[in-house]
């Protein structure tokens, strides 16, 4: 039997070995990549660029209080507790609507105003999460092209990640860095009407519902329960013919709000028409919210209500905490699956399942913490 060797040679299908190929990447260029790469910032570095005003920085700080890794929330911890005593000094405004409102265009012409007095502001606005990548899906930035340029101005778009109605789950934390960074505004923008309204109500000082004329029965187009919590009521869109219906669903709106118990604050909410078009409206709007700060600092409200956000969102992060331990938890991941098609074929009902597996995630957590004492 003839060998490979003598096989090949008697062959037409020779293969030559060819030219060598080059490297994929050019080596020099990595290694002058490797010789400029920063170093990580140090807390330190974080809190006197924050401190600065540094929007880099205060971006990256944003990240680092948004990262999932165990080691970037220790130092994102570290960084909020030192930002803290630089922080609640900014007017914390929650703004938000149904959807075809016009909130981007509306804050757009707002921040212009606001900028232009003097003012610094920050933006966060909460986009839905994708559910295949787990990002923003709205890109409110790219909608805000002027307020973007403006040096004073930060817009931080954030991914709701899945959080309560779609509010991101570190917005509270993010307003104190933006806060300790010199922004004396703060804008929460919801993804719309729904249970998201409840959180952001939960960490401002003023929530702003924006509405249009001309969308159906004015009164059954957002739930009561919003309407209530709404400090001001802005019809937008009042330009053109627009004008005659957004002045009609203004006195309808004006006559449904007294129909509402009196507020905690003490305050009437106001119902306003404004066009971000014609950027009408704007200065009524900014007066409306330094009149209601003014009445609730006089009364004591501003600083308790704060107090009582402040407690809110502490027991929302002990539960926060625990949801996320107990489905971290490798016993639990190991035992889910199974759960599920026991559910799913009506072998066990969703309560008992649910019953069975917090009671083998606190047994596991106690024989853990067993263990952890005896060594």
């Amino acid at each position: 039997m003839l060998q490979m060797d003598e096989l090949l040679d008697k062959s037409a299908l020779t293969v030559n070995p060819g030219v060598e190929q080059p490297p994929l990447v050019n080596p020099d260029a990595m290694a002058r990549i490797k010789r400029n790469k920063k170093k990580p910032l140090t807390t330190e570095q974080y809190l006197e660029g924050i401190l600065e005003g540094n929007i880099t920085i205060l971006g990256k700080a944003i990240t680092l209080v948004e990262s999932l890794l165990d080691e970037h929330h220790e130092m994102a911890q570290a960084i909020i507790e030192k930002c803290l005593p630089h922080s609640g000094k900014s007017v914390r405004i929650g703004i938000t609507g149904v959807p075809g409102a016009g909130k981007s265009t509306f804050i757009e012409a707002f921040g212009k105003k606001i900028t232009s007095w003097g003012h610094k502001l920050a933006v966060l606005a909460i986009d839905p999460s994708s559910e295949r990548s787990k990002g923003s899906i709205l890109g409110d930035k790219t909608r805000m092209v002027e307020l973007s340029c403006d040096p004073h101005a930060f817009i931080r778009p954030s991914p709701s990640a899945g959080s309560l109605g779609g509010v991101a789950r570190k917005t509270r934390e993010t307003v104190i860095l933006c806060e300790a960074a010199g922004f004396d505004t703060v804008f929460i923008e919801t993804v719309g009407v729904g249970q998201s309204e409840t959180a952001v109500h939960s960490m401002v000082d003023f929530f702003l519902l924006l509405m249009i004329s001309g969308a159906g029965d004015e009164l059954q187009g957002i739930k009561r329960g919003i309407m209530e919590m709404a400090n001001m009521i802005v019809i937008n869109k009042a330009d053109g013919n627009n004008i005659l219906k957004a002045m009609q669903a203004k006195a309808q709106y004006q006559s449904a709000m007294h129909l509402f118990p009196p507020t905690a604050s003490k305050w009437t909410p106001k119902v306003l028409t404004a066009s971000s078009k014609e950027k009408t409206g704007m200065e009524e709007i900014w007066s409306s919210i330094d009149d209601y700060m003014s009445l609730t600092k006089s009364s004591g409200f501003f600083q308790s209500n704060r107090q009582e956000q402040t407690k809110f969102w502490m027991y929302e992060t002990i539960n926060d905490t625990l949801q996320n331990n107990f489905y971290s938890s490798p016993h639990i991941c190991s035992l889910l699956q199974g759960y599920e098609d026991k559910v799913a074929a009506d072998e066990i009902s969703s309560f008992i399942a649910a019953r069975e597996l917090l009671d083998k995630y606190f047994e596991a957590t106690r024989t853990c913490t067993a263990f952890t004492k005896r060594r």
